[in-house]
């Protein structure tokens, strides 16, 4: 599927789970390539009245989270994706976190890029966790678990949520 053929309507969904509206602080992340497009749900985010956070890759390789109030000009390219700059907000302020992925098991362990910066990032988030996918990216085959590994409370895809 096409990323820039979803809009808004793809994640209406995700807008009107409980545990979101309730959110003060959401983290999200700015997609790329073939990930589901996240561009319209941040928007929409910071419409919302939601604080948004955004995360930054440091050198070691972890990340920060970044209030991001959806200036373009505070953004700055690293790689292939766009980080902001700003005011660094405390992991545990966020109340709920929209996580990449590019394969989640059912039981609710995703398959990222193979770094591990958003396993140690959530590992000391209190937050709800969901991944967006496409339909075919939850799978019933397992993957390697390491200990660090966190697991996700839900996945949505642009037609349901799956939670586990």
């Amino acid at each position: 599927m096409n990323p820039t053929s979803l809009d808004l309507s793809s994640w209406h969904h995700i807008l009107t789970m409980p545990e979101l509206i309730a959110a003060k602080v959401v983290a999200s992340y700015f997609s790329y390539g073939d990930e589901p497009n996240t561009d319209l749900l941040n928007q929409e985010l910071i419409r919302m009245g939601k604080v948004l956070a955004l995360p930054r890759t440091l050198s070691n390789l972890n990340l920060e989270w970044i209030v991001w109030d959806g200036d373009q000009g505070k953004l700055v390219k690293n790689g292939k994706i766009k980080e902001p700059k700003g005011e660094v907000i405390d992991s545990d302020k966020i109340d709920f976190a929209i996580i990449p992925a590019l394969h989640v098991t059912r039981d609710g362990y995703r398959l990222g890029q193979g770094g591990g910066s958003y396993d140690r990032a959530l590992s000391g988030m209190r937050a709800f966790r969901i991944s967006l996918i496409y339909p075919g990216e939850i799978t019933n085959e397992p993957f390697p678990v390491e200990t660090h590994d966190q697991k996700l409370n839900a996945v949505a895809t642009p037609e349901l949520i799956v939670r586990f």
